[in-house]
């Protein structure tokens, strides 16, 4: 079981750097749309460029920070019972939408995108507008992108799932304590 929480750090660890990086776009994000909204107000012109950017940038952020944010915790849940639950029973809830849902989901989208992506990349697909930036067909490889960092997180939580079920970790969570509340980051 050690050699499978080891692999389990080292897929947080790449999770973590991806989603520390990414995180800098939310800045530049600010700053894009700051200089479209000044550009057309106080100048009246405006770049499509520009304008793409902040797309470009927002498609960025969010697609390849959503592992980052399984990791952490912080995405989206219905927390009716889970939070009374111990945390075999939460590592047990965990594991069965990882199995059920979140694997399953990003082998669809890799399966279902790839083609998509392929061919954008093969006939060299230009800018959404003319003016625009000519990079579509990264920004379409941001799908699959996501789905394979979704599943290189899903597979370190089941591992650590797997280590709390089987008695060698006292959560699954590397960042809240054996009672499900969060840790206090220093």
């Amino acid at each position: 079981m050690g050699a499978l929480l080891a692999l389990a750090g080292a897929l947080d660890h790449l999770g973590r750097a991806v989603g520390k990086t990414v995180r800098w776009l939310a800045v530049l994000l600010v700053l894009i749309q700051l200089a479209v909204v000044v550009l057309r107000y106080a100048f009246g012109t405006s770049y499509i460029w520009l304008q793409e950017s902040v797309l470009y940038t927002n498609a960025t952020l969010f697609m390849l920070a959503i592992a980052y944010t399984f990791l952490v915790d912080q995405h989206v849940r219905v927390d009716l019972f889970y939070a009374g639950w111990s945390a075999r029973a939460r590592a047990l809830a965990d594991l069965s939408g990882i199995l059920l849902a979140v694997l399953p989901f990003c082998a669809l989208v890799i399966w279902a995108s790839w083609g998509y992506v392929a061919v954008s990349f093969r006939m060299g697909e230009g800018p959404m507008q003319v003016g625009g930036l000519p990079l579509l067909p990264w920004l379409k490889s941001l799908i699959p992108a996501m789905a394979v960092l979704l599943t290189l997180q899903a597979v370190a939580i089941a591992l650590r799932c797997l280590a709390v079920l089987t008695g060698h970790a006292a959560t699954h969570l590397p960042h809240r304590g054996s009672h499900g509340a969060a840790e206090p980051r220093g």
